[in-house]
């Protein structure tokens, strides 16, 4: 982890942490109006209870203050590498379901799989200069596929609200990560949980 302790080092984590916070507001900003527009297009409840769906990581984690920052890293590598893969099924099925009629979801859509896409390269670049690397992507096949129509925008429900959590606790994760000194990279004080 030498190159990791440098001064330019830091400051480069620094700024990528800090470029990355902004990139996951965006995303949490725009996955929101995603949503609505997603709820109402698809006539789904907004306040529709989805049970945890297959293939979609969850954001709430146990003992996130002994997390170390390269472990936050490959957590959300792995989120967001699943969400380009869900985002991607999500966008064919509206394809197939709607064809042109709905362009304006399918633009959302579009748009927030690039961000997602993006969001996963600036992860592995913060994971390259932790020394880390990324990992390689692991092929376990397409999603799960749901049985009806119905259940695939309860999926979609699913997956864009587990994505605007996903935003904010990768805003929370960069913070810890670009806290100056040597606990970046080790588990902080029970203090410094979320």
């Amino acid at each position: 982890m030498a190159g990791a302790d440098s001064p330019s080092a830091a400051l480069r984590r620094r700024d990528l942490c800090a470029r990355g916070i902004r990139l996951a507001g965006k995303m949490r900003s725009d996955v929101v109006n995603l949503l609505d527009a997603y709820v109402e297009r698809q006539g789904l409840d907004a306040s529709a209870s989805v049970a945890a769906v297959e293939g979609v990581p969850q954001a709430a984690v146990e003992r996130w203050d002994e997390q170390t920052g390269t472990q936050r890293l490959l957590e959300n590598l792995a989120a967001y590498r699943a969400f380009r893969a869900l985002l991607a099924q999500m966008l064919e099925e509206q394809r197939e379901q709607l064809g042109e009629a709905d362009a304006a979801l399918g633009q959302a859509l579009a748009a927030m799989l690039l961000q997602v896409s993006a969001f996963a390269y600036h992860l592995e670049e913060l994971l390259r200069l932790e020394s880390r690397g990324p990992p390689s992507e692991e092929e376990d096949g397409p999603p799960p596929q749901p049985q009806g129509l119905f259940e695939q925008k309860l999926r979609g429900l699913g997956v864009l609200r587990e994505l605007a959590q996903w935003a904010v606790r990768s805003a929370r994760d960069l913070r810890q990560l670009s806290k100056p000194g040597p606990g970046t990279g080790s588990a902080p004080s029970p203090s410094e949980s979320p």
